[in-house]
């Protein structure tokens, strides 16, 4: 099997990553988060139609009306529709929505079965305890590969997965996507998605440390990339084919989902590469750290 100079790029993506990350966290600090309704509180409403309509014109006249964030998407069946939008509630806010469309749809006959407030307050503590959730996963996740391998792995790794999140995170607020609970719990999959990519990597690199007689650091780390290359690949790619589907295919409440995922998933694999396995280097890896300790021989003889 040829083994693939992955390392002799290692400067050039230290120096990609870098910017991303800066970028990201610019991104953050300067323009922030556009959060969804789940964060922010809006207004929810239930309308009955008596015959089915497409969503997307149900959205399209609410979005030429002026309402803010709309979100439509059927509610248990097709006749009937859930529409949520960032509109602050008031109590003549259902039945001016509900004649809108009805002028919309002449033959249709429109029922309007709840319009509710959905307060920013349970979105705040959704957003706590998410952030709170991520948080905890990277404990959980260094506290594993540092028992599993070694501490340069668990640091690396954690590390990777720091890097994953923020460029996702940072996408999100450079070009102000929606961020919602969808793409919370999306991040939450690439650490679970990254993470694996990174386990099966630092596990072959273990291996071909303890095993190789010769080669550097460096080597032995390319051949280890390389062995592992089609599994990540296949992986990834699969993946990705199932994920640019729900983007195209899905519709709007799972858009940004498969979007956050999508971007994680490129920026996962790379990062596996170039992230975790270049940590190594710098934390000097050696054939002395993954060397199983020695037991001592206890003698019973008296």
């Amino acid at each position: 099997m040829k083994t693939v100079d992955f390392m002799r790029f290692r400067h050039v993506a230290s120096a990609l990553s870098l910017i991303l990350i800066v970028v990201s966290v610019a991104s953050i600090a300067v323009r922030g988060l556009n959060f969804g309704l789940d964060f922010t509180g809006g207004t929810l409403l239930e309308v009955e139609y008596e015959t089915p309509e497409p969503l997307d014109v149900v959205k399209r006249i609410l979005d030429d009306a002026g309402y803010r964030d709309v979100v439509v998407q059927n509610f248990g069946s097709e006749t009937d529709i859930l529409v949520r939008m960032s509109e602050a509630f008031r109590d003549d806010l259902g039945n001016e929505v509900l004649g809108l469309l009805q002028e919309s749809a002449t033959d249709n006959k429109l029922t309007l079965l709840r319009s509710e407030f959905v307060g920013a307050s349970v979105g705040e503590e959704l957003r706590d305890q998410g952030g709170i959730a991520m948080l905890i996963a990277l404990f959980v996740v260094m506290a594993y590969v540092a028992f599993r391998f070694q501490w340069k792995f668990s640091l690396g790794a954690v590390l990777a997965l720091f890097h994953d999140v923020i460029i996702v995170i940072g996408m999100f607020a450079l070009f102000q996507w929606e961020f919602d609970l969808n793409v919370l719990a999306a991040l939450l999959a690439v650490i679970g998605y990254s993470l694996n990519d990174t386990i099966v990597v630092a596990d072959r690199i273990r291996e071909n440390f303890r095993i190789s007689r010769v080669g550097g650091p460096i080597e032995i780390i390319n051949e280890s990339l390389s062995q592992t290359l089609g599994r990540t690949l296949m992986t990834s790619i699969t993946t990705l084919l199932v994920l640019v589907a729900l983007f195209f295919l899905g519709g709007d409440i799972i858009h940004n989902f498969a979007l956050a995922l999508t971007i994680g998933i490129g920026v996962g694999t790379y990062s596996s590469i170039y992230i975790a396995a270049n940590l190594l280097l710098m934390f000097n890896i050696s054939r002395e750290d993954l060397l199983p300790p020695e037991v001592e021989e206890v003698d019973d003889m008296p």
